[in-house]
């Protein structure tokens, strides 16, 4: 899930690395996007990229990625970022001509979260490009608050809280996160499931209706005003962390109606093209052990297991 652009603070120029074997492509690329503001760096295949990032596993930001190239794949390389514990949440957008079912699913589940068919216009490439440098850049910050923030939360055994709004559902996040093993990695699931709480929860903003406001630019000004209606903005949010032996489970609930929770534990390819809508399958695959809806979709448990010792 997004946040509007406003709120997004970058510290640096953005780093893009571009893979691709073919030099045309690279140059296309290039074209496009040499006058956005971003650092670009280019590798013709897999094994330079692999090689490059590996050099400097938390230098770039965005990874803009061919899938069929010589000496190392496309697919290899992301597995290898996805596995690596400081690139694992750099955002790949994998570039392809497959544009297959299959295909787009093979890529999604190793971790393709941002995806292009070839050919694809540039308009396309900018949007897409937008949304993951605004998740990379928010995450970057996320995970800087949480190292931050004091260890002493892990002292922390039971605690409930209540909130309201998107600022406050970020400060919990970092806080609790805090509270539990490996605070980066956690930090990212819980933002997204208490944002989730607070927008499409308690203020009722749909999917589609997302995707509109998002394409508007007006999805900031639409949370602003839900927040100030007198009925959906005074609903909470309620978050209960419970630390056990084995496992820490974090519970949120919201005052929404609930949603169909199933087609969002996976990253569907239908939407693989949408610039939000990964949160959910994210947090999922990179912050908890076990993430398990209850009821009509509006509570959540969060499940981060405790090594022995």
């Amino acid at each position: 899930m997004m946040q509007g652009t406003q709120e997004v603070i970058m510290s640096h120029t953005p780093r893009l690395l571009i893979v691709d074997d073919e030099p045309l492509n690279i140059e296309i690329l290039l074209e496009y996007l040499e006058d956005g503001g971003y650092e670009l760096d280019t590798a013709e295949d897999g094994q330079e990229a692999w090689e490059k990032l590996e050099a400097a596993p938390d230098y770039y930001d965005v990874v803009i990625l061919d899938r069929m190239m010589p000496r190392m794949n496309g697919m290899e390389v992301l597995s290898r970022i996805k596995a690596h514990p400081v690139m694992q949440s750099i955002p790949v957008i994998l570039q392809t001509a497959l544009a297959a079912h299959d295909e787009i699913l093979e890529g999604i589940q190793a971790g393709a979260w941002y995806y292009l068919t070839k050919p694809f216009e540039e308009d396309l490439l900018r949007s897409v490009l937008g949304t993951a440098i605004e998740d990379r850049m928010r995450y970057r910050r996320m995970q800087e608050e949480s190292s931050m923030a004091s260890r002493t939360f892990g002292l922390l055994h039971e605690a409930r809280f209540r909130f309201r709004t998107l600022e406050s559902a970020r400060d919990l996040a970092t806080m609790l996160a805090n509270a539990c093993p490996q605070p980066g990695k956690v930090v990212i699931g819980l933002s997204e499931l208490l944002i989730n709480a607070v927008e499409h929860g308690n203020l009722g903003i749909t999917y589609d209706e997302k995707s509109v406001l998002r394409e508007e630019h007006r999805w900031e000004e639409e949370v602003t005003s839900r927040l100030q209606d007198p009925v959906l903005g005074a609903r909470e949010v309620e978050v209960c962390y419970l630390r056990g032996d084995e496992a820490i489970e974090i519970t949120i609930t919201d005052e929404g109606d609930g949603f169909d929770w199933q087609a969002y534990l996976d990253m569907d390819p239908a939407r693989a093209f949408d610039t939000h809508g990964r949160g959910i399958a994210m947090s999922r695959m990179i912050s908890f052990e076990r993430l398990e809806y209850r009821g009509c979709g509006n509570e959540v448990v969060a499940i981060i297991e405790l090594a022995e010792g």
